[in-house]
């Protein structure tokens, strides 16, 4: 008998729910961007909150058909596994998820945002299987908020444990993308935009990665751009600068991961990892794994995994 698992996740920039079906191992999911004025790079996180308030019943609404019932609910209550990580956006989504679970005496299970993001990209790309294994492997979450390397190892209570290898110095590689994108007219956030707009350009650019301890250095690119931008450069080229310099910082991190933990798989995650521009030399040089866009950019997806994963069932079997 199916047994269905709401997730809800509302993280800066998008409002998310979906429900996984244990006996199809499908996933339903409805999500909403926040809505940004145009010329403008982000949200405080009030106007974030309050957008949430309003979006997350729209977005719930619908996604349990036919009478059927809620087995548990999956939210992500924090960005990171970390001591202090906190926003108060994810406020809402702990709140609604521990309202459905009074009411209906139904279990809730909190995990971070990020954790999601895990989950969600080995189920797109049919991983699942590796959190079986006693080895641990290689994630990147990349979006506005983290440029994570991370060692993924599976743990009985948390589901998997998230330990970084490194991370961004400055810049995070979805900041990055948003302001050279704002700069460049477009509107937030920028990345589909950017990419569409680099597919048009017709140069060629090798840029070099700025690595510190396997860490990376992005703000150097945002300046350059600004100087290519100030020079009259065409936009296109600007935006194919920019993403080939996020897809050198994300290799040259993926090659100090490896010579530091071995030949591990490495999953990419997050809304940056959507970007075909960027996965080209990553997929064709390492055991790499790629979650399709819908469960790379920010989704609930991961969430309701981990509770069907908490309430005892195996999505990989």
């Amino acid at each position: 008998m199916s047994k269905f698992y709401l997730g809800i996740d509302t993280s800066n920039y998008t409002t998310s729910a979906a429900v996984f079906d244990s006996e199809t191992h499908s996933i339903r999911q409805n999500k909403k961007l926040l809505s940004v004025k145009h010329g403008e790079i982000g949200l405080r996180q009030s106007e974030a909150v309050f957008q949430h308030v309003k979006q997350l019943p729209e977005v719930i609404e619908g996604l349990v058909r036919d009478g059927k019932s809620i087995s548990a609910i999956g939210v992500s209550s924090r960005p990171r596994n970390i001591e202090g990580s906190y926003m108060p956006c994810f406020m809402v989504g702990e709140t609604v998820a521990k309202s459905i679970s009074s009411v209906g005496n139904i279990p809730v299970y909190e995990t971070s945002h990020q954790v999601g993001h895990v989950l969600a990209a080995l189920y797109s790309c049919r991983r699942l299987d590796l959190l079986e294994s006693e080895k641990p492997f290689i994630a990147f979450h990349v979006s506005g908020g983290t440029t994570d390397c991370l060692l993924i190892k599976t743990d009985s209570e948390e589901v998997i444990t998230a330990t970084e290898i490194s991370s961004s110095l400055d810049l995070k590689a979805g900041q990055l993308i948003d302001r050279v994108g704002v700069m460049l007219g477009l509107g937030f956030p920028c990345g589909k935009e950017l990419e569409k707009l680099a597919c048009e350009s017709k140069a060629e650019f090798k840029p070099k990665a700025t690595i510190r301890d396997g860490s990376c250095c992005l703000s150097g690119i945002e300046n350059q751009c600004r100087d290519m931008f100030s020079n009259g450069k065409d936009s296109c080229d600007i935006a194919l600068f920019a993403l080939k310099s996020v897809e050198a910082a994300i290799y040259e991190m993926t090659i100090c991961a490896i010579k530091k933990f071995g030949s591990l798989p490495v999953v990419y995650a997050g809304g940056v990892m959507s970007d075909k521009l960027i996965r080209v030399r990553l997929e064709s040089d390492f055991d790499s794994y790629f979650a399709e866009p819908a469960f790379s950019q920010d989704n609930a997806a991961g969430v309701a995994i981990f509770a069907a994963i908490k309430d005892g069932c195996k999505p990989w079997v």
